[in-house]
């Protein structure tokens, strides 16, 4: 029976796709279920609705939840897997400081947890957690898997691959999204069935490399022509991504309000038109964590009824197929986020690339992609710059290396001076407060 602990259970939502995924499986319904999480009322509401869903699915797993950093070896013991979606500081305090703070500075994000300043500070905050997990994992649970799902995850999964002991993969849905986001909005789902695709590159910016039907048929030329048909004709929600194909030749898996603000081209105060031009929604991350609080308050009571009536549907959440893959030895491939090592040629070996990575009783086996197109990997290098030096600023807790960080942000680099960067970085981390570790000079 193994046992899975989810770090961040709090996040109910999200739980309750992984953990039904895993209790709707025959090869998983068994498992010992730990919840942990340092809030008692997300934990007590998360646990409330997974016992919901596990009598309504006949009652097989065993649910156990931990409250707080005193119990969290407990949850952590013995673990064959580890799933993690903690989110450091939640929307209030941390997520409003990331957006409100550059604002006095003129600098605006869409989303703000992959890259660009609010991307650093999240992963800042979240390595020293992930650190301490690390040092619990390595005595109670050595041989677990850690699955993260929380962002930066190419920030936090590549500290987890080159700092720690513990096996890690990084997982984003973002993945086998990709192909359906795409060709439905362009009226080519009959394409989907049966299609050969190949993406790579980094998390929230891997590319979708090469698209065929099921009979071998190359597809790009037909989607770069409706792509540009459709931005030509008006306001639609992936304008950026269909920018991207008409520019860069590509599209990529991560939504156009993420990309709008990890490059320096959209979002800029020089042209304020362009926020209209691309369909671009400013704030939309603390917009949506508010509509998800006040959905959550209403809705609740009525989710834990639903959960007990109707039986759980398996998400296409990768999670629970992985745990499946690696106990059964049935191979399994996912799009994952590992440590380069030579899978992308033309990115450094120490980044954190998602990259095709066959699954099964050994582990998991990245697969090779090679060089990406000139273009793509320098628009990757971009976010790579910042991701190794935000986790050198973390590992060295040197001040120097986050005001770095901040400056090789391609949208920050491109709307502030040095100067004006190292005193944003400076009022955050002020603003911040506990939150952030101590840097030094």
């Amino acid at each position: 029976m193994p046992k899975i602990t989810f770090m961040g259970a709090g996040s109910t939502v999200f739980a309750r796709n992984v953990l039904g995924d895993c209790m709707t499986s025959e090869v998983l319904r068994n498992s010992d279920i730990a919840l942990y999480d340092i809030d008692a009322k997300r934990l007590k509401e998360s646990e409330t609705i997974l016992r919901a869903i596990n009598e309504g699915l006949g009652g097989h797993a065993k649910i156990t939840a931990y409250h707080g950093i005193p119990n969290r070896k407990d949850a952590l013991r013995g673990a064959s897997f580890v799933v993690n979606a903690i989110q450091v500081g939640l929307y209030d305090p941390c997520t409003i400081t990331d957006f409100e703070v550059p604002k006095k500075y003129g600098l605006r994000q869409t989303i703000g947890d992959t890259l660009g300043i609010g991307g650093i500070m999240r992963g800042l905050r979240t390595i020293p957690v992930l650190e301490g997990f690390a040092q619990d994992m390595a005595e109670v649970c050595p041989d677990a898997w850690f699955l993260n799902y929380t962002n930066p995850m190419s920030i936090l999964a590549g500290y987890m691959q080159r700092y720690t002991p513990i096996k890690t993969l990084g997982l984003c849905h973002s993945v086998q999204s990709c192909t359906s986001h795409l060709l439905r909005p362009l009226g080519m789902e009959d394409k989907m069935e049966g299609r050969k695709e190949l993406i790579g590159g980094i998390n929230h910016m891997a590319w979708l490399l090469d698209i065929r039907d099921k009979d071998g048929a190359d597809l790009y030329p037909e989607i770069r022509r409706r792509a540009a048909e459709k931005n030509a004709a008006g306001k639609h929600w992936d304008m950026v991504r269909y920018d991207y194909i008409a520019k860069m030749g590509y599209y990529c898996t991560e939504s156009s309000e993420h990309n709008a603000e990890y490059n320096p081209w959209y979002i800029k105060s020089r042209y304020p038109e362009n926020l209209e031009k691309y369909n671009i929604p400013l704030d939309e991350y603390p917009r949506r964590c508010v509509n998800q609080i006040a959905a959550w308050a209403r809705d609740y009571e009525s989710l834990v009824e639903k959960s007990s009536r109707e039986p759980h549907k398996r998400s296409f959440e990768y999670a629970s197929y992985i745990m499946e893959a690696m106990i059964t030895g049935v191979p399994l491939k996912v799009g994952g986020n590992v440590i380069n090592n030579g899978l992308i040629p033309n990115l450094p070996p120490e980044a954190c690339v998602e990259v095709p990575c066959m699954i099964d009783n050994h582990g998991v086996n990245p697969c090779y992609v090679g060089r990406l197109p000139v273009q793509l990997a320098a628009m990757n290098m971009t976010h790579v710059n910042v991701h190794l030096v935000t986790i050198e600023a973390a590992v060295t807790r040197k001040l120097e290396h986050v005001y770095q960080a901040a400056m090789l942000d391609p949208l920050t680099a491109a709307e502030l001076s040095a100067d004006d960067i190292c005193a944003l970085v400076d009022d955050l981390i002020e603003a911040h407060g506990d939150w952030l570790p101590k840097y030094t000079r």
